[in-house]
């Protein structure tokens, strides 16, 4: 798991909130529950080492 995976989608998420401006937005929850996975991911990596 690699931190810039995480800030690539964390920077796809605020495009996406631009795009469809509104924080309900279905693909606005889809990609940020993409983040929150990723997010989830590095920790539990970065806990282990």
């Amino acid at each position: 798991m690699s931190l810039l995976r995480v800030e690539r989608a964390r920077k796809r998420l605020y495009q996406v909130q631009e795009k469809y401006g509104f924080l309900t937005h279905p693909k606005v929850i889809e990609q940020s529950r993409k983040l929150d996975h990723l997010l989830n991911q590095y920790q539990t990596c970065k806990s282990k080492s």
